[in-house]
């Protein structure tokens, strides 16, 4: 127990990642205690392994729950990411607004191949471009934290040779991990819609996004509740 107590205390030690690594081990550290470990030792926690898979997320990241959560906030728009975009849940507000996903097969249901690469129903949003335009800034802080990984090198080498937006625009290095604001969508049914939205990170799922619209008017709001009758 004497490297906890010294890290506590602040004192001047500088463990390897590996070390912190065995310590939490036989402490028998949670995810929380263990990312206090590291906190306390001024270090970065290691990457995942390229499998898109953290350390603990196997175990309880509260994915299930979440996915809950997304299906039942509809009718406002929901929908919830993993790493490289991955879609993990989509709401039928999501799918109304946004397009459906039924033309992606699942391993290619990322919402950067959705806004890139086959929209599907979605390419006949005017707003797409901006949005997979912020969408690649985002992403591009992510990738900071896994450059080098192969499962992330291959998928900025399909989306550089599959879409021409991203081949132009991740040569520009702008990088956004903001995710917030309010956003009017043109609908072709629904009308004129303003909706403010957020992203934020689960307590406990580092790698998870969760993504909210909610209505930020009368008119949107009764428009929305029009979809909650399947």
């Amino acid at each position: 127990m004497s490297w906890y107590t010294w890290l506590e205390q602040g004192r001047d030690i500088h463990p390897s990642p590996e070390v912190l690594d065995a310590l939490a081990r036989t402490l028998r550290l949670d995810a929380a205690e263990r990312a206090t470990l590291f906190a306390l030792a001024r270090m970065e926690m290691p990457l995942p392994d390229g499998s898109g898979t953290a350390p603990g997320e196997g175990d309880d990241d509260g994915r299930a729950l979440l996915v809950s959560l997304v299906d039942g906030l509809h009718p406002s728009l929901a929908y919830l990411l993993g790493p490289m975009t991955r879609i993990l849940a989509w709401n039928r507000a999501a799918s109304a607004l946004f397009g459906s996903l039924d033309h992606l097969a699942p391993e290619r249901r990322s919402l950067l191949w959705l806004l890139l690469v086959d929209p599907g129903e979605a390419r006949y949003n005017p707003g797409r471009e901006g949005t997979a335009r912020s969408m690649v800034a985002r992403f591009r802080s992510e990738y900071a934290r896994h450059a080098g990984e192969p499962a992330y090198e291959r998928f900025i080498a399909e989306l550089r040779e599959r879409s021409p937006w991203f081949a132009d625009w991740w040569g520009e290095h702008e990088v956004n991990d903001i995710q917030r604001g309010t956003k009017t969508i043109e609908h072709p049914t629904l009308g004129t819609l303003r909706l403010h939205h957020a992203q934020t990170v689960p307590t406990g799922a580092p790698d998870l996004r969760l993504t909210v619209y909610a209505p930020a008017d009368a008119a949107t709001r009764t428009a929305l509740a029009t979809l909650a009758t399947p």
